[in-house]
């Protein structure tokens, strides 16, 4: 299993503002079928940010073999 970068601060501040208003959103709303809207947006929000993080991941991955490949085929022409 992958470990979350360090060096994402981006996410991590949307997260919690999202969060701040979902949470003010439903303070100041109550608990009303709204609420479902915002816990969609609050959702939403979340898995854009999960599918950035693994989309990152996914080219780190690529890169990684690129290089590889590069490498072996530099090791052959040799």
């Amino acid at each position: 299993m992958t470990q979350m970068r360090k060096n994402d601060p981006g996410s991590i501040v949307v997260i919690i503002i999202t969060f701040i208003l979902f949470v003010a959103a439903v303070f100041f709303k109550g608990v009303t079928h709204d609420l479902l809207l915002e816990a969609g947006v609050f959702l939403v929000s979340v898995k854009l940010i999960i599918m950035a993080y693994k989309n990152g991941t996914a080219f780190e991955s690529v890169q990684r073999q690129l290089d590889e490949i590069k490498s072996l085929l530099t090791k052959q022409h040799k």
